[in-house]
């Protein structure tokens, strides 16, 4: 089976570990951004050091004729794929009632419908395959709701849902759907915190850290590998403990 795989957020740091780690494990990679230049520009360095056989493409997940374009595009030259990882996320952390119409649709649109955008885009040709892995990037916050972040933690909840269903869909068609909820993460995500914020939230966690993107990464290497061939419909929560 031909080791494919699209990435959507790969200029994030859970994106960027995901893709070097597959990088390395002989995987043609679609490296997916939309607006973090800088944040693709130094995957690209590390995967050029690392020998790798990756693509570059610019792409905003909540447009479903640009996602459908560019992935077509993508999978005419690498010969299609046999894994998408929808790792593509922003988040929000205000009140409802400070929330904005037009940042709830931000938020819906990458978080949900650029899920969705994706999996269209991607199922048809698994299906023909007869074989096909699909990781969505959700949050623990999906499964257990963050105050002061109701709208992020519902576009998460939306992807767990979503996961769960269309595994029980695509199974038939030798198509593994999982989700993976992480907990804090030292990404630029959680940039937003203060230095005492962020110990403050680490003494929370039973193991006493942030968990880092490496570790996510390794949780999508095995979801992508055929170890987990009798996977699917999951929600794997990686969080030090902290749920």
């Amino acid at each position: 089976m031909k080791k494919t795989a699209f990435i959507t957020g790969a200029s994030g740091g859970i994106g960027s570990a995901i893709a070097l780690r597959l990088a390395k494990e002989g995987f043609h990679i679609a490296c997916c951004y939309n607006k973090n230049k800088e944040g693709i520009t130094a995957l690209s360095k590390m995967l050029d050091e690392a020998g790798a056989d990756y693509a570059v493409y610019q792409l905003d997940v909540s447009d479903s004729l640009e996602t459908q374009k560019v992935f077509t595009e993508a999978a005419e030259k690498s010969g299609g794929f046999s894994v998408l990882i929808n790792c593509a996320g922003v988040s929000l952390n205000k009140l409802l009632t400070d929330t904005s119409p037009e940042e709830f649709d931000t938020l819906a649109g990458v978080n949900f419908k650029g899920v969705y955008n994706t999996c269209r885009a991607a199922i048809p040709d698994m299906v023909r395959e007869k074989y096909g892995r699909i990781i969505n990037i959700s949050s623990m916050w999906g499964v257990y709701g963050a105050s002061c972040e109701t709208v992020y933690s519902a576009t998460k909840a939306a992807v767990i849902g979503f996961t769960k269903a269309l595994a029980r869909e695509l199974a038939p068609s030798g198509i593994n759907v999982n989700c993976i909820a992480p907990g804090a993460i030292d990404t630029k995500m959680n940039d937003n915190l203060s230095p005492a914020e962020k110990e403050d939230f680490a003494a929370q966690i039973p193991q006493g850290r942030f968990g880092s993107p490496e570790e996510i990464a390794g949780i999508v290497s095995f979801l992508a590998g055929e170890d987990s061939s009798y996977i699917t419909a999951q929600v794997i929560t990686a969080d030090g403990g902290l749920t």
